[in-house]
């Protein structure tokens, strides 16, 4: 687990990467009441239990990117295991949560499960945790109903699949779309700013700007190349 917390943030975060897929779960916490939220359990519930009782935070809620195994499959345990809310991803998703039973079973996940959300969200809506506001953006390409959950004060997204260090999301699944996934990416998360920190869905953070310099995909000089 890696500590992404920033200095006196509204909030702090912690990655445990969970399945076999090492998909980053992200903790996110309000320091001084200790009441958390989970991003994308994937799996491993129990292991998020434990996590959440070491660090002595009192789970409030669920919030979930998209609709893959690897992100939602945990989803239902835990809130079972703790009767908070699941919230997201956009409704256009809900076909991916559908599968995930079965994508388990190939995947060896048996334990995932599907399940319907407390509240589908939308490009413009806010999730809270605790009186800490986070925004949402419906960033649509890697899934349909794909969303990011953005923190302003902290400078803190999690971008779930859409965006990675040196990479973006696949776009061959069904409903996947290239075009659309480099409009999420350019006209939803660059505007935030250079300074934002994210945790992607898979392997280190990194920050907006590193991308825009350094991003073979999505770079500033790759787009312009692209244009040209």
């Amino acid at each position: 687990m890696n500590d992404v917390s920033r200095p006196e943030p509204p909030i702090r975060a912690l990655i445990a990467p969970v399945t076999p897929l090492q998909q980053n779960c992200t903790i996110v916490w309000r320091p001084d009441t200790r009441k958390a939220a989970v991003i994308d359990p994937g799996g491993e519930v129990d292991r998020l239990l434990a996590v959440l009782k070491d660090q002595r935070l009192e789970l409030e809620k669920i919030w979930i990117t998209h609709g893959h195994l690897d992100h939602a499959g945990g989803a239902a345990a835990l809130k079972a295991a703790t009767g908070v809310p699941i919230e997201g991803p956009h409704r256009d998703d809900a076909f991916w949560i559908d599968q995930i039973e079965s994508s388990g079973a190939r995947w060896g996940m048996p334990d995932a499960r599907g399940f319907t959300p407390d509240r589908w969200l939308d490009d413009g809506d806010e999730v809270w945790l605790d009186g800490i506001r986070f925004e949402v953006f419906h960033c649509p390409g890697h899934t349909p109903g794909h969303i990011v959950f953005f923190q302003r004060q902290a400078r803190f997204a999690q971008v779930g699949d859409v965006l990675f260090a040196g990479s973006i999301g696949r776009t061959d699944f069904p409903r996947g779309d290239f075009g659309q996934l480099i409009a999420s990416i350019t006209g939803k998360l660059w505007p935030l700013g250079d300074d934002v920190t994210f945790v992607p869905g898979h392997n280190q953070t990194s920050t907006f700007g590193r991308e825009r310099l350094t991003n073979p995909f999505v770079s500033d000089e790759a787009l312009a190349s692209a244009r040209a």
